[in-house]
Parts: C-alpha cells; structure tokens; sequence
C-alpha cells in the first residue's frame, strides 16, 4: 500500500541533509476549513512542497521514487502555531535539492522553487526565511563595493552617511537637478540620488542630466574638500539597463540606482558586468508588494548575493511603514551579518526622515547606514544647504553623546530643523520586574 505521507519527502530533518546541497526556505502557512472537523495539514504541506519542485496534480509514471530522491523538496520541520478550530497554523521548512539547477544556478529558477505556485495552495502562506549554501553563493560576485569600498571612496570612515534624494520627483531640468545637488553638496551631503521615478523625460535626457549633476559636484568637491557621489538611475528594459549602465560609467558616473522593478536577475547581471564599476543602490518600492508573502529580510538576502550595494530599508519611524519594528531591525542584521564572501550592502533606513530622527537610528541601526532624506532635507526652512548641514551637525552631535537640543544651541541650521520636525525618542519597554513601578528608573530616589 502506498504511504500517505510519501518517505522521500518527509522522513528529513536538518541533520538528515547535505546542508550544501539544499536551499532551505521557513514558511508560515494557515489553512482554514471551515466546513470538516478534521484538517490533513501534511496534505497540504506535501501539495506545496512538490509544487516546488517535481510534482503535478496527478501522478505520471515517469515521476519514479529515485527521481524524487533526488529532486524532490524534503519536509525539514513542521511547527505548530496554536490554532482556533476550523484551521491550522504552523511554521514550516523545506530544502529544495540544488540539483534543480546543477548546471544552471540562477535567480529565476530559485524563485520560482521557493516562491512560485505554492503560494496559491494554503489560506495564508508567507516566506520567513531562506538558508543558500556556500555552494550555491559561490556562483555569485555579491556587491562591487559594498560598505567599506563605498567608504573609501568617500574617504568616511567611522559615521552613518546622508544621502539627498533629489526632489520633485521628476520634471526638473538638467540644470535644474544640478543646481539642487550642488547646494545639498556644499551643506555635506555624502551621496544623491535620483528619485525612483526619475527616468528620462524631454526636458531632462538621461546624459545631459548625468553630465550636469557631476560638474556640479565636482564644483561642490572644489569648494568642500568633500566628495559626493551621484545616483543615476539606470531603470529601464533589461535588454538596455547594461548598456546605459556602461555609457554612463564611461561618461563619469560615481553610482547607479536601480529599482527593484526590474528585477533581481537583472540586478545580478549589472553588478557582475566588468564595465560597470559603479556602486549600486536598489530602490524597494516595487518589492513592497511581495511583503505580504515574502518577508523583507528574504528578499535583502536575495538583492544582497545578486549584488546590490545599497538598499533602502524599512524603518518603524517611516512614512511608509511597513512591517513590524522586529522585522525593520532582523532586515538590517541581515545585510550586515557575515555571508560567506558577499560583501556587506548598506541598510538605508528610509521614507520621512528628519534630523531629530538621527539618535533613535544610531541607537537601533549602529553607524554603518546611509540615511536617505528628500523632504527632510530640502524642506528646510533655511534652504538645501543648510537642511543637508542640519543632518551632518546632528550626526557630529550623537556621535559625540552631545544631546541634540544641547548641539542646537551653536548650530543654527539644527535649531531650525528641530524647531520643524522636532525629535524622537524611542518608547522603552521595562523587562525583568513585576511591573513597571517595580523597576529602579521608576522607584523613589530616597537619599
């Protein structure tokens, strides 16, 4: 008789495999049925997981136990989340054998096992976490320059970095662009960007622009002493990204900006072009719609090995939230922790940034980040110039444990920008006490 629960899938566990021949996806699933007193959740994780790899709906003859052996997703655990009745909840792993792609490791493919139809299967189903063996990272570059190629270029080495975002969004002139970067520039601002929406319009072709923003750093750079790298966006078509990409670093680019939009194969073959010797900053808006199913942490995994140098991030202080403050920071600890020979790739904690923000993100993030501001920077009441040294003067201040509205007394550009947007200080939940009026910052001083 045939088993129910078929042995090449599920009699696994982690200590059962070859770690270096399994991508490792963890998922949540919830199943509800709300019409049966009973729910098969093997069932259902057996449909998902063969989805992913061999398996159709019915069975053929040429799907034979060997082949699944070796090729089938394998049930590495299934955890159970308390449930109301009429449903399941549980926290899965699936090793998905490499030799899906032995010949051939590529973006695509892995998506498509880890993250294809699978997700129409259960009630609710999101990808939490993705383990890539050393073999298959091997076949990837990772970032160009990553953290610390970025700083040496820069030659900054022990603080966080701004960044402008250069606003309106689209519409302005070359001119126009350049005009904005360069007094953002002269205020210290270590990078600027292209907005994510900036691509090429009548008045504004892509290397005129190029052109103009780089005379006019390089003015700023005489002025300053201080290097600012330039963002161009190179979004477009896949058959044309590389070869703006390569027209714009022979024209003098410092960093290119692609959105996620065209996607993570397209973001590899850019960052391992030998002709494209340029930082990469990925812009996220488009990703924010897989959130719901795939966790942020994963795909800053996945754009971290196909090479991005930059990532813009989530951040519970945004004016785009997101996800939740744990998965803000796990994000974070991903793109920083050590992954075999990929190189660190910037968190960018981003949307609705302002300089009173500059504590709380040192407190959660550390210094290795860019800090994006469009708005809160060139909102400033006193001008570009002085909204970019309002950031650069409450980074000096925190870094030196000097309060900020302490710094803002001598710092008139911080007042104001203090005065505009204000500053945060980030909520403090009392572990390890009965309750809150049990803990020693809450007890009576009697001295």
């Amino acid at each position: 008789m045939k088993q129910l629960f078929d042995p090449h899938m599920f009699n696994y566990t982690w200590e059962s495999l070859d770690h270096d021949q399994y991508v490792v996806a963890t998922y949540y699933i919830e199943d509800v049925v709300e019409d049966s007193d009973f729910i098969d959740h093997f069932g259902q994780v057996q449909r998902l997981a063969l989805e992913g790899s061999t398996a159709t709906w019915v069975e053929v003859s040429e799907e034979t136990p060997e082949l699944r052996e070796r090729l089938t997703s394998k049930v590495l655990g299934y955890f159970e989340v308390p449930a109301p009745k009429g449903s399941k909840k549980a926290v899965i792993q699936l090793g998905f054998p490499i030799g899906a792609w032995d010949v051939n490791v590529n973006v695509p493919m892995m998506l498509l096992s880890i993250s294809g139809n699978c997700f129409a299967f259960p009630t609710h189903m999101r990808l939490l976490d993705l383990y890539i063996p050393k073999k298959v990272a091997d076949e990837f570059q990772g970032p160009k320059f990553g953290i610390k190629g970025i700083r040496e270029m820069l030659g900054v080495h022990d603080r966080p970095l701004v960044l402008q975002i250069i606003k309106p969004k689209m519409g302005m002139t070359p001119a126009e662009t350049a005009n904005q970067v360069y007094q953002s520039a002269l205020g210290g601002a270590d990078l600027v960007k292209d907005d994510e929406m900036c691509s090429e319009l009548s008045n504004c072709p892509f290397d005129a622009r190029l052109e103009a923003v780089l005379k006019a750093l390089e003015r700023a750079e005489k002025e300053t002493g201080q290097k600012t790298l330039y963002m161009v966006s190179i979004t477009d078509e896949v058959d044309r990204i590389n070869e703006k990409a390569r027209r714009a670093v022979r024209n003098g680019a410092t960093g290119l900006l692609l959105a996620y939009s065209a996607g993570p194969s397209a973001l590899r073959v850019l960052a391992e072009d030998p002709q494209c010797q340029a930082p990469i900053l990925l812009h996220v808006s488009h990703m924010l719609a897989l959130l719901p199913r795939i966790s942020f942490p994963v795909l800053s995994k996945i754009c971290r090995l196909c090479g991005a140098d930059m990532m813009l991030s989530p951040s519970i202080w945004s004016s785009i939230p997101v996800v939740s403050p744990e998965e803000c920071y796990r994000n974070a600890q991903v793109m920083l922790a050590p992954f075999y020979h990929i190189k660190q790739t910037w968190p960018m904690p981003a949307a609705g940034m302002y300089p009173g923000l500059v504590p709380v993100l040192l407190e959660e993030y550390g210094t290795d980040i860019i800090i994006p501001a469009g708005g809160g920077m060139l909102g400033h009441p006193m001008g570009y110039t002085a909204g970019a040294r309002a950031w650069r003067q409450a980074i000096d201040a925190a870094m030196a444990g000097i309060p900020l509205p302490e710094a803002a007394k001598e710092k008139a550009e911080l007042r104001v920008a203090l005065e505009t947007w204000g500053l945060r200080r980030r909520p403090v939940t009392r572990w390890g006490y009965f309750g809150k009026e049990f803990h020693p910052a809450f007890a009576a001083k009697n001295i």
